[in-house]
């Protein structure tokens, strides 16, 4: 089985592209911060899963990678309370992009807590 093939890469690319998407509408001003950093986070939780895989030899360097992905998918978290916040994101849409994104968050920490069953 391929990373991509993986349920979380998966769950992650989407979100990271519905980011994408909802970030071409923030305001010209936030290109360089909010808009790159939520584009940046989210799409390193991918990435970063990615590169876990290729580690899954190594159960505690799949681990740590997978935690890097955690720590990206929390960081998107965090980005989509500054979008909201600042009036870029509906509550519906902060709401449902954040359901998303702690389901992901799920997944990477059943990765964590069972790295047998993905050798």
């Amino acid at each position: 089985m391929g990373f991509r093939k993986l349920l979380a890469y998966k769950k992650g690319f989407e979100l990271a592209m519905e980011i994408f998407e909802t970030s071409k509408l923030f305001p010209k001003e936030e290109t360089y911060s909010l808009t790159d950093q939520i584009r940046r986070s989210s799409r390193s939780v991918c990435i970063n899963l990615a590169e876990s895989y290729r580690k899954r030899i190594y159960p505690k360097h799949f681990i740590s990678k997978l935690s890097d992905a955690d720590s990206e998918n929390t960081e998107t978290l965090g980005w989509l309370e500054f979008s909201n916040s600042c009036g870029y994101i509906t509550d519906d849409l902060k709401r449902r992009l954040e359901s998303k994104n702690i389901e992901i968050g799920k997944l990477i920490n059943y990765m964590m807590k069972n790295p047998k069953k993905f050798d």
